[in-house]
């Protein structure tokens, strides 16, 4: 659609300035690989986690209430050894009242960001030997040893003390999730809100 669109455009310029039309042009380049084995990533429990209700009399008024720690186990199923990398997409984004690496938990009815959560990588295995993760902020071309998954950085698999992705059939690890509700204080809590987080975990090749 867009290059449909550009052909009018085009033919008025030519017929304003033709010279400036035949010295003025750039390259389009397309690119892309096609990956002969595919990768699905699995959640347990329909990736459903529930922290139940929560008393408005038990969280702190000017500090952020930590919420109990909840895991869930992530698995990976790839056809053949595959380079992935592992993402999420934040499906309330812009709702985060911690760090700009969390995930939301959704707004108040007055638009008050609830909280966020954090998801970190925790015992990694790939191919049934213990591995560790690595994530990179800059698409890839650096990497560093942490358990984040995020939609911020690329998580990758390394072995030992290296800093380079493997390749990986089978991975798994457990995601642990650290959520925190803002202070009450800055909340509007007269009636029920929702905890509202989701979240997308993506498989991207690399």
């Amino acid at each position: 659609m867009h290059f449909l669109r550009s052909i009018p455009l085009v033919a008025c310029l030519a017929g304003v300035s033709s010279i400036a039309m035949a010295a003025s042009n750039t390259d389009l380049t397309v690119k892309g690989s096609i990956t002969p084995s595919a990768c699905a990533p699995l959640i347990s429990g329909g990736g459903m986690v529930d922290f139940g209700k929560l008393a408005v009399k038990d969280l702190n008024a000017e500090q952020y209430t930590s919420l109990p720690n909840q895991s869930i186990q992530l698995s990976v199923r790839c056809e053949a050894p595959t380079f992935f990398t592992l993402t999420t997409i934040d499906n309330r984004a812009g709702s985060s009242a911690n760090h700009d690496f969390w995930h939301g938990l959704g707004m108040t009815p007055e638009g008050e960001k609830l909280g966020g959560t954090a998801f970190h990588l925790y015992a990694p295995v790939a191919d049934g030997v213990a591995v560790r993760t690595i994530t990179s902020q800059d698409g890839g071309v650096t990497w560093l040893p942490t358990s984040l998954l995020t939609h911020t950085m690329l998580t990758a698999v390394a072995i030992g003390n290296q800093l380079v992705p493997i390749a990986v059939q089978n991975f798994d690890a457990e995601i642990r999730l650290y959520a925190h509700i803002a202070p009450a204080d800055d909340l509007t809590l007269t009636d029920e809100v929702p905890v509202d987080g989701h979240a997308t975990v993506q498989v991207n090749y690399l």
